[in-house]
């Protein structure tokens, strides 16, 4: 999650067609978590489990779990004895490998556990995203100079939180929030503090094609991945087209076509391929559209109709009026309760859906945490609320009012063009 001074608004265009997810028959063995799982017994025969029915997403993205954010949960940080260090990278250095594995397995293990997940789904969500950093697939570390928790350590509680969420019926996104080289300069939700974007380069995109692919066959092949439906190939790309040499060009279309690979050879195509995401040309980053025309046709009938879906969003305002009196969380809920509604019903007239930013914080600032907003009676608790009974007869006025203070503070272009 970049930290930005206004709600940072992620537009994922999905690349393929009917949603629909995929239940494989095959193994569930996290130990063979750094092997192919191509030829393991019993993971020839394919199911078809359809997304439940509804017509809008709606969810959470569960941050700060596999990708450590320090900004949003502090104390957690402090905890682990990684309080000095901006990263997860610069944590594993300072405190060692060992240590830090088992900080961040016990991380993994309290941050997001069942009774989240049952609550996520009785707040009326059906959605939950789920940010990756590379790491997690060991092999395209190079263990000399990079420094992270080890993959095997984080998967078996990935494992079971998609397992939790199938349980659940929550659909689930999966994203690789976190690069090889970093996509961005000094921010720590690329895993690493790094003075420079080094993601950009042949090689860097080659790991990530590696990582793609191998968590695309883990998608189908695992059980507990059932419900995953989507891949995002890259959060947050830099905006700086002098850093972003090949983006276009060569990283989305070689993700996507390894995505399609990796699914041809264990006998996935068709409506069972999972959807490929990535951020829409309004996140500045350009057009992704430009060289992946003939792959977009491939999978729609239209390609020229991208269905798109806010992937994170806050009901954060800029740095230098968030704690003024007018805008304080404590003393202006019903504008923070409005603002919600506003965002969710354009959200929901004008793209497939929502995925607010984040599940949980330590912030004590409901405007970053849905749970916490719940509490604090900003976000019903049941999110489907929004769209009728009694806010159905204050949608106009709303958007209006929410709008007008968005023109007016630079907050954030609502408008959505599909």
């Amino acid at each position: 999650m970049l930290f930005l001074n206004k709600p940072a608004l992620i537009l994922l265009g999905i690349l393929a067609t009917g949603i629909h997810a995929w239940l494989p028959d095959g193994i569930r063995d996290a130990n063979q978590f750094n092997q192919s799982i191509h030829d393991a017994p019993g993971n020839s025969t394919f199911s078809k489990r359809n997304l439940p029915g509804f017509d809008k997403i709606r969810g959470v993205n569960l941050g700060s779990l596999f990708v450590f954010e320090p900004w949003m949960a502090s104390g957690q940080w402090n905890n682990m004895g990684c309080g000095p260090y901006k990263s997860e990278f610069d944590c594993v250095v300072g405190i060692g490998q060992d240590r830090a594995d088992a900080v961040f397995q016990q991380h993994y293990s309290t941050w997001i556990t069942q009774a989240d997940i049952a609550r996520i789904k009785s707040y009326g969500l059906n959605t939950i995203r789920i940010p990756l950093g590379y790491w997690l697939f060991e092999p395209i570390i190079y263990w000399d100079s990079e420094h992270f928790p080890h993959g095997h350590v984080a998967f078996p509680y990935l494992e079971q939180i998609c397992e939790w969420a199938a349980q659940a019926g929550l659909y689930v996104i999966i994203d690789l929030h976190a690069a090889p080289g970093a996509q961005q300069a000094n921010q720590p939700f690329t895993g690493q503090y790094a003075p420079n974007a080094g993601f950009y380069k042949p090689w860097q995109y080659d790991r990530a094609y590696q990582m793609l692919s191998w968590i695309t066959e883990v998608i189908h092949r695992w059980p507990a991945f059932r419900t995953v439906g989507m891949l995002e190939i890259l959060n947050e790309p830099s905006q700086d087209p002098s850093v972003t040499t090949g983006l276009l060009d060569q990283y989305y279309p070689g993700a996507y076509a390894a995505i399609r690979a990796r699914e041809a050879k264990i006998g996935i195509g068709g409506d069972q391929s999972l959807h490929v995401q990535v951020m829409n040309t309004l996140w500045g980053s350009g057009n992704p559209e430009t060289f992946l025309t003939d792959k977009q046709f491939m999978a729609y009938d239209d390609h020229r109709n991208w269905p798109t879906i806010v992937g994170e969003f806050s009901l954060s305002v800029p740095d230098n009026v968030q704690w003024n009196g007018d805008w304080h969380p404590d003393s202006n809920k019903d504008f923070y309760n409005r603002w919600f509604a506003a965002q969710i019903i354009r959200y929901e007239r004008d793209t497939n859906g929502w995925i607010f930013w984040s599940w949980k914080t330590q912030l004590g600032d409901y405007r970053w945490s849905y749970q916490e907003a719940v509490a604090a009676g900003v976000i019903p608790s049941n999110a489907a609320s929004i769209n009728r009974g009694a806010f159905d007869t204050h949608v106009k006025r709303i958007l209006e009012f929410v709008e007008a203070v968005a023109m007016i503070m630079d907050f954030i272009e609502i408008t959505i063009s599909i």
